[in-house]
């Protein structure tokens, strides 16, 4: 799927109101075309107490599923509808297809069209993850947008990749495994900012779990 230039997408709904959805930005996603696919929208709504509404209408289970979020959104809105739609492809008995993968949409600055961020595979937890780091283990806790906390430090985006290839370093361990925790009133322009670095580190020996937890 190839569009031109997507800052937002607009439907025109039955009712006759245009909708809106503000896509978070990304830079160089690895993923730019997406085929068979259905769309999902969760639509920020200040006229709901939540501020959140989903519309999922158009989603057909054997297609890839394209989830269109408001960047606007908090985690804390977003996950329960993202839960919903992950346990309505995962629980599907009738006509179901192993290949068909979930994405969230978003707009790549870097080729100005829609990138992809595949996360069909990840697994939500509210409340954060156990306290202790096993010694092959490392806790990340995403706060703010700008301020990630570890178990010594505190650190920035830019520094991240140069914390974890020093910890590397400094352990016995042939691989590390990040465990991320996001703060739930993370905007999800904010998570999807950490999501995309954390794919974007290349260090062969460190590797981050599917499992996400939401705090």
């Amino acid at each position: 799927m190839r569009i031109g230039m997507v800052c937002l997408i607009i439907l025109c709904l039955s009712c006759g109101r245009d909708r809106v959805i503000l896509l978070p930005e990304i830079e160089n996603a690895k993923i730019t075309n997406v085929k068979d696919v259905s769309p999902a929208y969760l639509f920020y709504d200040e006229s709901k107490e939540d501020s959140v509404e989903l519309n999922r209408k158009n989603l057909i289970i054997t297609t890839n599923w394209l989830v269109n979020v408001d960047k606007r959104l908090t985690l804390k809105q977003a996950l329960p509808s993202i839960l919903k739609l992950q346990d309505k492809k995962r629980n599907a008995k009738m006509h179901k297809n192993e290949n068909a993968k979930n994405y969230f949409t978003c707009n790549d600055t870097a080729i100005k069209n829609l990138g992809f961020l595949d996360f069909t595979d990840v697994f939500y937890f509210q409340g954060k993850s156990e306290t202790e780091e096993k010694s092959n283990e490392i806790l990340l806790y995403f706060e703010t947008e700008n301020r990630i906390i570890t178990k010594d430090s505190e650190l920035s985006p830019k520094s991240l990749e140069n914390y974890l290839s020093e910890l590397l370093q400094n352990n016995d361990s042939i691989n590390l495994k990040v465990i991320a925790n996001f703060n739930k009133n993370l905007t999800f322009q904010e998570y999807i900012k950490y999501i995309s670095l954390l794919d974007t580190i290349k260090i062969d020996s460190i590797w981050v779990s599917n499992n996400e937890f939401i705090y």
